[in-house]
C-alpha cells in the first residue's frame, strides 16, 4: 500500500484569483444610474410638467401684466425678462432632485443600491445628472415660448448657448444642497416646502422683474450678494447685451463654493442614513 504525498501550496494567496479593480468605476456607475434616472423620466413624462408649463405661465402673466406698467411697452418687458425667467426655471427645476432621492430612500431603493458592488456616492451623482434631462426641457420650453412672443437674441446663438450652460452648469451646483435636504429629511413633501422656502427670496429676490436701481436699499443690498441674481444678470448679459464679465465671475465663485459644501455633506448624509 502506497501513499501520494502532495507538497504543501508555499503561497496560497498565489492560487486565489483576485478581481482587478476597474478604471474610473465611480464614473460608470454614477453614468448607468443616471441612465436608470432618465429611463425613470421618459416613462413618466408628467413629471416634466413642471419645466414646460411653468416657464410659458410666468412669462406670459408677467409680460402681459407688469410689461406695460414696468417698462411701458410690452416686447421691451420681454426682452428684459426672459432671460432672468430661464435662470429662475432652471434653478426651480433643482428641487426636484432632492424630493426624488427622498422618495427613493422611502420606497427602499437605495437599500437595492447597497448591496450592489458601486461606489457609495454614485447613486447620488447619478441621479443629479439624469435630473439635467429637466434643464434641458425647461430651457427649451422657454425657449420656444420666447420665439412665439417675439423675443430677440441681441447678441447671437453662441452667446446665447453659453448662457444656458452657465445657467445649467450653476443649477447643478446648487442641486446638492437640496441633495442634502433629501438626505436628512424624513418626508417628501418637507423637503419639497422647504426647498421652496429657500428659493423663493432667491429667485425673486432678485432684478427679474424690476431693475434693481429701482429696488429699496436693504433689498439691493440682498440683490447685490445673492448668486442667483447674478446669474440673471450675466444671463441677459449674454443674450441682450450689457455687462457679463463680473456676474459670471461672481456666478462661478458661488456655484463652486456651494458644490464644495453641499456635495461632502450630501454624500455624508447619505452613507449615514444607509
Amino acid at each position: 500500500m502506497t501513499t501520494t504525498v502532495i507538497p504543501p501550496v508555499q503561497n496560497p494567496e498565489a492560487t486565489v484569483a483576485r478581481p482587478q479593480p476597474r478604471p474610473f468605476g465611480l464614473v460608470r456607475h454614477s453614468l448607468a444610474l443616471a441612465r436608470r434616472s432618465l429611463i425613470k423620466t421618459i416613462r413618466t413624462p408628467e413629471q416634466l410638467l413642471d419645466v414646460t408649463l411653468q416657464p410659458i405661465i410666468f412669462v406670459m402673466l408677467f409680460v402681459f401684466l407688469l410689461g406695460g406698467a414696468i417698462a411701458g411697452d410690452t416686447h421691451q418687458y420681454l426682452q428684459f425678462l426672459l432671460p432672468a425667467i430661464m435662470v429662475q426655471t432652471v434653478v426651480f427645476a433643482s428641487v426636484a432632485t432632492g424630493v426624488s432621492l427622498n422618495t427613493d430612500l422611502k420606497k427602499g431603493v437605495f437599500d437595492r443600491f447597497r448591496s450592489l458592488p458601486i461606489g457609495r456616492s454614485a447613486p447620488l451623482i447619478g441621479s443629479v445628472l439624469g435630473d439635467l434631462i429637466r434643464y434641458v426641457v425647461a430651457t427649451v420650453s422657454l425657449a420656444v415660448c420666447g420665439l412665439v412672443l417675439g423675443f430677440q437674441l441681441v447678441t447671437g446663438v453662441l452667446p446665447a448657448l453659453a448662457a444656458v450652460a452657465m445657467t445649467i452648469g450653476f443649477a447643478f451646483c446648487l442641486s446638492w444642497a437640496f441633495v442634502l435636504l433629501g438626505m436628512v429629511m424624513r418626508e417628501p413633501g418637507a423637503v419639497q416646502g422647504t426647498a421652496f422656502m429657500v428659493m423663493f427670496p432667491l429667485t425673486f429676490g432678485t432684478g427679474m422683474m424690476a431693475p434693481t436701481d429701482t429696488l429699496p436699499g436693504w433689498l439691493q443690498t440682498w440683490v447685490h450678494i445673492n448668486p442667483v441674481a447674478h446669474a440673471m444678470e450675466a444671463a441677459r448679459g449674454l443674450m441682450i447685451g450689457g455687462p457679463v464679465a463680473g456676474h459670471l465671475v461672481w456666478v462661478v465663485v458661488w456655484g463652486v463654493g456651494l458644490l464644495a459644501v453641499f456635495a461632502p455633506l450630501a454624500v455624508r448624509a447619505y452613507r449615514r442614513r444607509t
